[in-house]
């Protein structure tokens, strides 16, 4: 990266005044590897350094998002879809997502200034403000709901610890407010020490889980009459809500794309993301595979909960579920991280002192804009009192687009970029797709078409079990003081 450069680079672009707001075309002649560079160099006056992880602390990052809360609805998602099922669909999932991954890092090099899901958004679907302000809006929401579920899921800890102490909103105010201090930092470079902390304990967490379930003498809630009993495939009477939820649990673990191009954009050499994916990927399907399994045949379906702390007998289930206070802070707190600083960063361009520097304004609008963000998840939690079922709805709602149908639109806009100006028609580009590539233009087609399915019976699957458990009175009432412990 020894390049020289002047405020206009060879293209007659003007890095100083870029805005995400520039034409495609513009985009596309942007050189990578000078706007990386031009960004460190611009970090190197500046007291809060952006373009500063290295892929070992990337990896750190995708590690405390991956190795979390939600791998521990893997034993009720195999309950339901029976072992083998379970263990496929998981293994699927994983490998597109990895898939996925390596076109995201692609789309990242080739257009070095998207900075996020939102800009990549407005980018795919030719560059149009309402592309950008649609994929915005669900990205907040999708960022707001995992913080509710940390929400949720640290009242649910805290009245499992003191069997059920005080009322529930008390125990969700007070999860809130711990979150929202640990979300205070305004880069991923300070996060990532966090991140491999909450992973470490988290790992411990499922791996007590797994060995206590194994030595206690039954699990919670044991009756003598009703057996221990697992299936390799879907029992019974199993209905398609049922199965769909499963998967989508499972699916709303794995797809974690939406953080990427955020993390991406924060790297010195992006080159190198895909080091932190494969060793992650590689990491999280032996751990999710493990622990679904083990724990799901050592507990059977009678007896199985989600979050599977849940299966635990009392002694055990504290100890193990404790190991997740440092999970159940952190990740929600690089999720609210991730967007305040999206909101930061519309109101502040790259050039404001505010941005790059310790400001009054920039640390009052930034923890302004924190407060708010965590107000919300605090409402959301209270308003979506349940587990499993909510991260169903995550996964229709938001993980078609950015799991899904985004990555597959995104190979498609890179093969056009490729061989622009030697085709007039999809057919044409196509018969200059080299074998490889033709192999990946079908992929890529399957991976939109998912996404599509995840749209339309993903989302009435979660919502009618949202239904149905509501009229079973399975759930709480909203605002609740009633004990969620496990």
């Amino acid at each position: 990266m020894s390049k020289e450069y002047d405020e206009k680079t060879a293209t007659g672009i003007d890095l100083e005044s870029f805005s995400h707001d520039v034409s495609i075309a513009e985009q596309e002649s942007l050189d990578e590897e000078l706007v990386v560079q031009k960004e460190i160099l611009e970090d190197e006056g500046s007291a809060i350094k952006y373009r500063n992880c290295s892929w070992q602390k990337t990896s750190m990052l995708l590690a405390t998002e991956y190795i979390c809360l939600a791998a521990m609805s893997f034993p009720w998602s195999f309950s339901v879809l029976g072992l083998i099922p379970g263990l496929i669909l998981t293994l699927g999932i994983a490998a597109t997502t990895i898939y996925t991954g390596t076109i995201i890092g692609d789309y990242c090099l080739k257009y070095p200034k998207m900075q996020n899901i939102c800009d990549i958004g407005q980018h795919l679907f030719w560059g149009k403000k309402w592309a950008y302000w649609a994929t915005a809006v669900c990205f907040i929401l999708n960022n707001s709901m995992i913080q509710a579920l940390h929400v949720l899921v640290g009242a649910k800890y805290l009245n499992t610890l003191s069997d059920h102490g005080t009322c529930t909103i008390s125990f969700s105010v007070i999860t809130t407010f711990v979150c929202f201090i640990f979300a205070l930092p305004r880069t991923f470079h300070n996060m990532s020490y966090l991140s491999l902390f909450a992973a470490a304990t988290m790992f411990i967490a499922m791996v007590l889980c797994i060995v206590f379930a194994g030595i206690q003498e039954h699990p919670d809630e044991w009756d003598p009459t009703v057996p221990i009993e697992w299936n390799l495939w879907p029992a019974q009477g199993t209905t398609y809500v049922d199965g769909m939820n499963a998967m989508l649990n499972i699916l709303f673990t794995l797809a974690g794309q939406i953080t990427y191009p955020s993390f991406i954009a924060e790297m010195r050499n992006p080159k190198d993301f895909r080091k932190a994916l494969y060793l992650v990927g590689a990491f999280e399907i032996i751990l999710y595979c493990i622990a679904g399994s083990v724990i799901y045949v050592m507990v059977g379906n009678n007896y199985i909960a989600s979050p599977a702390f849940g299966v635990l007998s009392r002694k055990w289930k504290f100890i193990s579920f404790s190991f997740t206070i440092p999970t159940i802070i952190i990740l929600g707190s690089l999720f609210g991280n991730i967007t305040c600083q999206f909101i930061f960063f519309k109101i502040f361009d790259s050039k404001s002192a505010h941005r790059r520097s310790h400001t009054t304004k920039g640390w009052g609008i930034w923890i302004f804009i924190t407060i708010a963000s965590w107000i919300l998840a605090f409402i959301i939690a209270q308003v979506i009192p349940f587990f499993g079922d909510l991260l169903s709805l995550m996964s229709s709602l938001f993980a078609c687009w950015f799991g899904y149908v985004f990555w597959g639109v995104a190979y498609m806009r890179l093969k056009q970029a490729k061989y622009k100006g030697q085709y007039n028609s999809f057919k044409e580009l196509y018969f200059l797709l080299t074998g490889k590539e033709k192999l990946q233009y079908w992929v890529s087609w399957f991976i939109i078409a998912i996404g599509v399915y995840l749209i339309g019976p993903g989302t009435y699957s979660a919502v009618e079990s949202i239904r149905l458990n509501y009229a079973a009175r399975l759930y709480g009432d909203v605002f609740t003081c009633a004990n969620n412990g496990i």
